[in-house]
């Protein structure tokens, strides 16, 4: 079963973390958080954007991207990134990898992206925009993974209440 990881590097919106926290319960999604945050944790924000999901998810909050590293040895980690080399479909997501983001602000430091560029991807986007929203990139990199994976766990069809689909 695939068990994908989406971690963010340093949060600083509540509302955009909130979102993407009701991103990963909605797809069994695992969230890593990894500090300092831009805000706390039980802000209401936050919960305001996930809702009433915000109990049902699984994050875990890292001290430091080092402290992470350090948790996760050996873990398959794609970095979204404005700056990467290829796109976000150039790559196999492995059923347990980890896909980082940056802060809104600045995104990943560069000096994570140089040494892992053979992972660092990209959303193609037209010249003059700087960046996507945070949680839309997640949802667009993550479905993608989730793909991938056939949609290992995840229910592929849905049901009227009316009638029946032919």
């Amino acid at each position: 079963m695939a068990h994908l990881n989406i971690v963010l590097h340093e949060p600083e919106i509540p509302a955009n973390t909130g979102n993407i926290g009701r991103t990963c319960v909605a797809t069994g999604t695992r969230l890593h958080l990894i500090k300092p945050l831009g805000f706390d944790i039980s802000d209401k924000a936050v919960k305001r954007a996930g809702l009433d999901y915000w109990p049902k998810l699984d994050v875990t909050v890292y001290e430091s991207y080092e402290d992470f590293l350090e948790k996760n040895p050996g873990a398959k980690i794609y970095y979204a990134t404005t700056k990467g080399p290829q796109t976000y479909v150039d790559v196999q997501y492995e059923e347990d990898c980890f896909i980082m983001f940056g802060k809104e602000s600045a995104g990943i430091p560069e000096d994570i992206l140089y040494d892992n560029q053979e992972t660092a991807v990209r959303i193609p986007m037209i010249n003059d925009i700087r960046s996507l929203n945070l949680s839309n990139s997640v949802a667009i990199v993550l479905y993608e993974a989730l793909r991938q994976n056939n949609f290992d766990h995840m229910q592929l069809a849905g049901h009227l209440r009316t009638h029946e689909w032919r």
